[in-house]
């Protein structure tokens, strides 16, 4: 019996099946690994089970790992590579590096996306730009030589301090030559009036501040300050002559000097003895100076007025100049003839005017001595020290002339009446005074008082009180007087 004819066709059948299973194995791992889907898409068993399946029969199943997700994108930057999870096995080798994304690119897929531009050879070939930490770079740039800068630029870069060292040398060199100017001054002026056979010389037996032979004749307090001693006449303890330069040392007084100016001048203060001056207030200066003196010095408001004419049938001072006294006939005693004639007059003001400031006689001053002569006059230069000769013969001349003076009896009434009053209301100044500080102590006594009984408390308050009433009625209760039988 012939056998059918299907019997030789099993084996190309079971030939044909397998080649179906391992057609459909090679469809889903290609299906695995495609770019755009995730692990979670894929149907369980590689899209043979169904999900309502029991999960029990995928116990012994070993499903391929999910595939490593790759991301495109359509900027201009360098493409992102991808990124695959750490190997779990170190020691196997490690895999090469993950595709780029643009490899992966599909363009039938998607559909309507820009297609990201590659980037060209030559920016990718560019080579990068060397760190500035390079040692390399930096050995070469301290082996190049530094372009030298012109003086404009050197001038400006250190503008500041040329300034600071300019100003600095100006400080320096001017703070000598002022100072050695200033030196120049006083000793022309010791030179013609202090040394010997000079005026001073020929009025006083003693010059300068000690008694020794080598003393010096001036005494320097300041860079700007002179003072010059002189004693040993009569009617008078001494003579004190201070000399106030322009403070040509310091830099900064000269700028203030362009807007408020100085000058050199000297002041000659004489303390007369106590019985040989008589009631003398008397003042004379430059109008508006003259009308200034009489508003700060106190003897001059108290005593003296502003003479308003020139004593009957006598030559009067020029008429740039004031007169403050206590009397017409004190000013036509103490300004006498040659005195005019020498300064005061009206031609010899006119020639030697400018080196006069004021003078101011007072047997009323305020301080520790009452009776002083003062003068003030402006100081020449060195060169021309000679022209205020008549000035300085001034001191001497009144020394004399105050020392001798008496008023007549008529003057000397109304000069002691003005004097016990001024002496009356300076007393009960001084006793409004006293009263003033008196009131004020207790208010301050009381104050602190206050504040202590406001810290006590009610029980000592209380205590307080009652001493303080237990007092009073024994200080208004009548004293009681015990006798002895």
């Amino acid at each position: 019996m012939a056998a059918p004819s299907w019997i030789g066709l099993r084996p190309p059948r079971a030939a044909l099946l397998l080649l179906l299973l391992l057609a459909l194995n090679l469809t889903f791992s290609l299906a695995a690994n495609f770019e755009g889907f995730d692990s979670d898409d894929l149907p369980s068993a590689a899209g043979v089970l169904d999900a309502d399946d029991d999960e029990e029969g995928l116990d012994g199943v070993d499903l391929p790992p999910p595939p490593p997700i790759s991301l495109s994108t359509s900027s201009p930057s360098p493409p992102v590579t991808t990124t695959s999870a750490p190997n779990p096995n170190p020691a196997a080798p490690t895999p090469p590096n993950p595709t780029p994304a643009l490899d992966l690119w599909d363009e039938d897929e998607f559909e309507g996306i820009p297609v990201p531009e590659a980037i060209s050879s030559d920016d990718s070939a560019a080579p990068a730009e060397v760190a500035p930490s390079d040692p390399s770079v930096e050995a070469a740039a301290e082996a190049a030589p530094a372009p030298k800068k012109t003086p404009a630029e050197l001038l400006r870069a250190f503008s500041v301090e040329i300034a600071c060292v300019s100003f600095l040398i100006c400080f320096v060199l001017n703070y000598f030559t002022g100072k050695k100017q200033n030196e120049k001054i006083a000793l022309a002026w010791a030179t013609k009036f202090a040394t010997r056979d000079s005026i001073f010389d020929k009025n006083f037996s003693l010059l300068g501040t000690g008694d020794g032979k080598d003393t010096p004749l001036l005494l320097k307090e300041g860079q700007d300050v002179f003072k010059f001693y002189a004693s040993g006449r009569r009617f008078c303890q001494g003579m004190l002559a201070t000399m106030e330069m322009r403070a040509r040392h310091d830099l900064l007084s000269k700028f203030v000097e362009l807007v408020f100016p100085r000058k050199d001048t000297i002041t000659f203060e004489v303390v007369m003895n106590e019985d040989a001056m008589d009631h003398v207030v008397l003042a004379v200066a430059r109008k508006k100076a003259a009308k200034m003196m009489q508003k700060e010095e106190r003897d001059l408001q108290r005593f003296a007025n502003v003479l308003t004419s020139a004593p009957a049938g006598r030559k009067w001072v020029s008429d740039e100049l004031a007169v403050v006294a206590e009397s017409k006939e004190v000013a036509g005693d103490i300004i006498t003839e040659a005195v005019l004639d020498q300064v005061l007059g009206e031609k010899a003001f006119e020639k030697f005017g400018k080196w006069f400031i004021s003078l101011h006689f007072s047997d009323q001053l305020a301080g520790s001595y009452k009776k002083v002569l003062t003068f003030k006059f402006v100081l020449p230069d060195a060169s021309n020290m000679s022209e205020m000769t008549r000035l300085v013969a001034l001191v001497p001349y009144y020394i004399d002339l105050v020392g001798r003076y008496k008023l007549s009896s008529h003057a000397r009434s109304k000069t002691d009446a003005a004097r016990t009053k001024a002496a009356q209301e300076a007393f009960k100044e001084l006793q409004n005074a006293r009263q003033e500080a008196l009131q004020r102590k207790k208010a301050e006594k009381k104050k602190l008082m206050e504040e202590a009984d406001a810290k006590l408390s009610a029980e000592a308050l209380r205590k307080k009180e009652e001493k303080e009433r237990a007092r009073q009625m024994k200080k208004s209760g009548p004293k009681v007087k015990m006798l002895r039988s």
